[in-house]
């Protein structure tokens, strides 16, 4: 893991911890886990790249993830369920492993955020890059990364980091893509830059989340990110029935360029089902390819 890095401060309002958990980071981690998983399967090396990685590791318990208590209604829920989870849908158990690992008791305390995740699921021969410019949100992800030598943090943008850091020489991994949204144009700075980064690595599997507010916003993304990937894009967006804060949030999109080819009909089975588990029975779960 990389120590002492440079670091450019720059003021963000966004703070991982207060969303840590929630419902969309449910749905989000669960597809990163599976992949993660389907990508082990075969025993060539492959790399991860986390743009955007936050803290790496959440305690549930401290004022940030207390204020807002999102988790409650995200993991919170799939955890007293985990059991049925894990016998009624087999895409979700790599996901629950991973967060039964850092909360060993009955007791849910700790969130691993996405880096932890992948950390959790790297071989000897696999390796992770994960960007933070946060400085205070840098630090933490170091600790909580401790001494794994098949990760490196590096303090970064993660806009630049999409095109500095591909391609990978390992030539097969994820690219995790999962800004803030603090930016009125946010939607169209993720458009530019993926299509930036397939340019360069046409191969790689691209996974970007984008909150849903509204729906013309997502549709633009899909239709721009078509334009130069074709139909190797995949969306899958989970509908809540009514908004939920923070700003009217109606729903949590991914994004997919190069999926895993069993993918699609995994989630088509599996999110109605996780709709299910967060108690969200009118919500709308589907995938749109």
């Amino acid at each position: 893991m990389s120590g002492g890095v440079k670091r450019i401060p720059r003021p963000m309002n966004y703070r991982h911890a207060f969303h840590a958990g929630n419902f969309a980071d449910v749905h989000k981690h669960a597809v990163l886990a599976w992949i993660l998983t389907y990508l082990r399967q075969k025993p060539a090396p492959f790399r991860v790249i986390d743009t955007h990685a936050g803290q790496g590791r959440y305690d549930l318990f401290s004022r940030d993830a207390s204020r807002g208590g999102e988790w409650r209604d995200g993991i919170g829920l799939v955890w007293k369920l985990r059991a049925e989870c894990r016998a009624r849908h087999e895409f979700v158990a790599p996901y629950l492993d991973v967060v039964s690992q850092f909360n060993p008791s009955d007791e849910l305390r700790i969130y691993p955020g996405s880096p932890l995740i992948s950390a959790t699921l790297l071989r000897p021969q696999d390796r992770l890059i994960a960007c933070e410019l946060e400085p205070r949100a840098a630090t933490k992800l170091a600790a909580a990364l401790g001494g794994e030598r098949r990760a490196k943090v590096v303090a970064i943008d993660g806009w630049t980091a999409l095109g500095a850091y591909v391609p990978p020489k390992e030539r097969r991994g994820l690219v995790l893509v999962d800004p803030p949204f603090e930016d009125p144009d946010e939607f169209q700075r993720l458009a530019d830059r993926l299509a930036a980064a397939y340019r360069k690595w046409p191969g790689g599997i691209y996974l970007a989340w984008y909150p849903i507010k509204e729906p013309k916003q997502p549709d633009a993304l899909l239709r721009q990110v078509r334009r130069f990937a074709g139909a190797k894009v995949l969306r899958s967006e989970l509908i809540l029935p009514e908004p939920r804060r923070p700003a009217g949030l109606l729903g949590s999109g991914l994004l997919l360029i190069n999926p895993p080819f069993t993918l699609e009909p995994q989630l088509r089975r599996f999110l109605p089902v996780l709709g299910e588990w967060l108690s969200v029975a009118a919500a709308a779960a589907r995938t749109v390819g």
